[in-house]
């Protein structure tokens, strides 16, 4: 028995849509041009692209064709080759209508997706002009980005309206959810509504102080989702009367579509200026050694860093090695024992005789890896530069050690980059160990072996990204660079590799006061990120060049601007009263309630004054208030 050949008819075609293969071999390119186009494969409909060939080079720039018996002529217009403010569709021959194209091969790069597995997609806009889309399977699995080069945009999602629903996202205005038409799209019941996506609290607390606005607020919600389920699946996504079809459209918005801005209006970012380092530290002193203000030590540590001549006793209070109400007979007796139990640690490993060794694959490897990485950590300073250099043996030595002090971990490259400035500082065996380990509870996740910790910030540092530049975001995305990861260097090893070494002083004692928040190093990332946008877009970087051109940025950044941007942001960021959740928890302004417990009533008003409470948060990132998802009062700077 014959097989029943298989129906095939063109829907939609549309020429000059380019993949960005990101190729890493210089013979292979990285935009591939292409067609993308609308298929029904025996009635099932279904978004296919494929690269262009040869012989189908004059092919038409734009083919829409309408269901059958739904009449009307083929609308002709001219196609200029850029995409305007209105729709492009150029002349499409009647006959092509009849055409019965072959089966495309995918290809190494081609790609034919049912619209039914379509979840959603995201539409964006640089201000170079061209858009693109990313879409996102069922499955979880991202699209190659699509570049539309030449327009089109508008005319391919209203052919997928045909068979699906696109709702706008009510968490981002450019994100798009696909719905089948015959689903019901009201038995999707009000989950997508997110009419109580706020805390009873805040949503009770909003009702009382505006209950007009809070109840209107969420009818409103209730209407556009009926407008949205009953509208017809030709027409557009969005509800222009047909008196406003001939006003002109914004730069950001095309036909058919409804602008939605649904982040966070942020208000102008403050100048910020750095103060005077700490230069006098007997100040702080009582007459029994205790430091008597240990939050306005950091205020000052935070705002100018520390002269380098009292960086040898201020590091050990701010990474944990003395407690700051230790007196000085107190701290005397502290470094005896740290003094005992780091040799007693170091005995240990060198007790170990080669015959034991042999046997004990996991100490080889930490002691192979600690040898290669020792001999290649800043050489360039003097204090570690040269053969047969006690500095490198100290380095050594503090590594095997911290491996019997911590088995779990044991030793993981990077860690090294961490201990030799604590080494150059103290010039002393047992109190850069020791705060090597303070330092290292700080970081220890970094280099946990499940990475999650690093996935994490990344996440966290793309969601404080998208908060202040979404175009900047739009554009990495593009380029299959939305992940971040050219920052995880950065995040691992607190950018010891991007600033030189006296910068790298400066910068982690700023960092190790954990002020403004425990995150402040996401914003030094995005200081840096934000002060490339110009080159990054403006060059049209791809994924390789953008990783170039980020790894190129060693040792050209200013430490003082970086700071000061990151400063302002976090300023910038708590000053705006729409701030998403998410963000308020990375900022360390919220969390969720279940993390909750008791605090003192206080409502800081005075940037002094959170900076002073930032330290009472701890590892929680912030406090809660009677018994509810606590937001701080947004800092002033003077």
């Amino acid at each position: 028995m014959e097989a029943k050949p298989e129906s095939y008819k063109l829907i939609f075609e549309k020429e000059g849509v380019y993949l960005h293969t990101n190729a890493k071999r210089s013979n292979q390119d990285t935009t591939i041009p292409g067609f993308i186009r609308i298929v029904e494969r025996d009635g099932e409909p279904a978004l296919e692209w494929s690269p262009v060939e040869e012989d189908v080079r004059n092919a038409p720039a734009v083919f829409y064709a309408k269901k059958d018996g739904e009449g009307g002529e083929e609308e002709t217009k001219f196609d200029p080759g850029y995409e305007p403010d209105w729709a492009v569709i150029s002349t499409v021959k009647q006959e092509r209508l009849q055409e019965h194209p072959p089966v495309r091969e995918t290809g190494q790069w081609g790609f034919s997706l049912p619209l039914s597995e379509l979840y959603s997609l995201r539409r964006a806009r640089f201000s170079l002009g061209r858009n693109f889309l990313v879409m996102t399977t069922r499955g979880g699995d991202p699209l190659p980005p699509l570049h539309f080069h030449r327009g089109g945009t508008r005319e391919l999602l209203k052919a997928m309206q045909r068979y699906i629903r696109l709702a706008p996202s009510p968490m981002d205005g450019r994100l798009f959810l696909a719905y089948p038409h015959d689903s019901g799209a009201l038995s999707q019941s009000f989950d997508e509504l997110h009419l109580f996506d706020d805390t009873s609290a805040d949503l009770v607390s909003r009702f009382i102080q505006d209950p007009y606005a809070t109840t209107f607020g969420g009818f409103s919600k209730v209407t556009n989702f009926f407008r949205g389920a009953l509208r017809h699946p030709e027409s557009p996504l969005g509800n222009r009367s047909p008196q406003d079809a001939h006003f002109p459209h914004s730069a950001d918005e095309e036909p058919g579509f409804e602008l939605i801005n649904c982040g966070a209006e942020l208000g102008p970012r403050p100048e910020v200026k750095r103060g005077k380092p700490l230069d006098n530290w007997d100040q702080f002193l009582d007459p029994e050694g205790r430091v008597t203000d240990p939050q306005k030590v950091k205020k000052l540590v935070f705002r100018g860093g520390i002269v380098p001549s009292l960086r040898k006793e201020v590091w050990k209070f701010l990474l944990g090695f003395y407690p700051w109400n230790s007196t000085a007979k107190e701290r005397e007796d502290i470094l005896r024992v740290k003094t005992d139990e780091y040799f007693r640690m170091k005995v240990q490993w060198k007790s170990v005789s080669e015959e034991q060794e042999m046997r004990n694959s996991l100490f080889r490897g930490n002691r192979s890896l600690i040898e290669r990485d020792v001999n290649r950590t800043d050489r360039h300073n003097s204090f570690f530069s040269g053969n047969e250099n006690p500095g490198l043996a100290l380095l050594h030595d503090e590594l095997m050690t911290y491996c019997m002090y911590n088995f779990d971990l044991g030793y993981v490259q990077g860690m090294s980059d961490l201990l030799s400035p604590l080494l150059f500082v103290t010039q002393n065996e047992v109190e850069s160990f020791w705060c090597l380990t303070g330092f290292m509870d700080l970081v220890h996740q970094n280099f946990e072996e499940s990475q999650e910790a690093m996935k994490q910030q990344l996440l966290q540092l793309s969601l404080l990204l998208r908060a202040l530049d979404p175009e900047l975001c739009d554009y990495l995305d593009s380029q299959d660079s939305g992940s971040l990861c050219f920052c995880f260097r950065w995040l691992l090893i607190w950018f010891k590799r991007e600033f030189s070494f006296e910068d790298i002083l400066s910068l982690w004692e700023v960092l190790w006061t954990r002020l403004p928040c425990e995150n402040f190093h996401l914003l030094m990332a995005c200081s840096i990120l934000e002060s490339q946008k110009g080159e990054l877009i403006g060059s049209n970087h791809d994924f390789n060049s953008i990783l170039k051109h980020i790894n190129e940025l060693t040792m050209k950044l200013d430490l003082q601007s970086i700071l000061c941007g990151a400063e302002a942001i976090y300023l910038q960021l708590t000053n705006c009263k729409e701030l998403s959740v998410k963000v308020q928890e990375v900022l360390g302004l919220r969390v969720p309630s279940s993390f909750s417990e008791e605090s003192p009533n206080s409502e800081p008003t005075e940037t002094d004054t959170l900076l002073a409470q930032s330290e009472a948060r701890g590892a929680s990132s912030c406090q809660p208030f009677n018994g509810r998802t606590p937001q701080q009062t947004p800092p002033t700077y003077p």
